[in-house]
């Protein structure tokens, strides 16, 4: 069951996620700018904010301290660089199975944040540290987190990637997420510490980001099973 607290972050997350469609066009109307740069500006400044408020709703999370169990430092370092391989292997099997079933390859929420990325490099912030860290507090320790007490691992991490997967618009990829909620998971209940699904996210996310600015957008376009690894944001 959720605490109030739990369900006050998974409300804030909905709210940031779809605040522009109505304060985007406030700020265009209000500030001298480009519609394109109120839709970032407002995004960036929606995740930071949401994240602040998060972060103060689990406040009492954090200070209760580690499990008694959990991770030391030295193996907590070992998993979160284990779980980077890991993940790439998990969403390359998932790739090619759905390559194998005939579902369009590419991301479309993958190649809008790419395209959005190129025009206003400061929002990679978001899915390469903000959202990693909102998405791992919600989708793994929250809403996993409380299936898994209730059920097992393989149901817990299946109804976690769904939600994921259909509040990114992209229920015809869910195996690819099912594939990395299964990794993350597995990396949050051996550690007993969500900073390592966090890492390992947010390592996953800026490798793309750092691709994207290294190489031709037309031969990163081709690149579409390492676009699915993207997932953030």
């Amino acid at each position: 069951m959720l605490t109030k607290r739990y369900w006050w972050v998974i409300i804030t997350y909905i709210i940031m996620q779809f605040s522009g469609v109505i304060f985007a066009p406030i700020v265009y109307k209000v500030l001298p700018i480009t519609e394109f740069q109120a839709v970032i500006s407002w995004s960036i400044f929606s995740f930071i904010a949401g994240l602040i408020v998060v972060l103060l709703l689990m406040k009492p999370d954090m200070q209760q301290g580690s499990d008694p169990q959990a991770a030391d430092g030295n193996t907590t370092i070992v998993w979160s660089i284990t779980g980077v391989f890991m993940a790439f292997i998990a969403q390359m099997v998932a790739g090619a199975i759905e390559a194998i079933l005939g579902v369009p390859q590419g991301s479309e929420n993958t190649e809008a944040i790419m395209e959005v990325s190129r025009a206003a490099p400061l929002f990679i912030i978001i899915p390469s540290l903000i959202a990693p860290i909102l998405e791992e507090i919600i989708f793994r320790k929250i809403i996993f987190g409380a299936l898994y007490n209730w059920t097992n691992f393989f149901i817990a991490a299946t109804i976690s990637a769904l939600i994921f997967g259909f509040i990114h618009g992209e229920p015809e990829h869910i195996l690819v997420y099912a594939s990395m909620g299964y990794v993350f998971a597995f990396l949050y209940v051996k550690t007993k510490r969500i900073i390592v699904p966090i890492i390992v996210h947010m390592a996953m996310n800026s490798l793309l980001v750092i691709a994207q600015f290294s190489i031709d957008p037309e031969d990163l376009e081709r690149m579409e099973q390492m676009q699915m690894i993207f997932i953030g944001g």
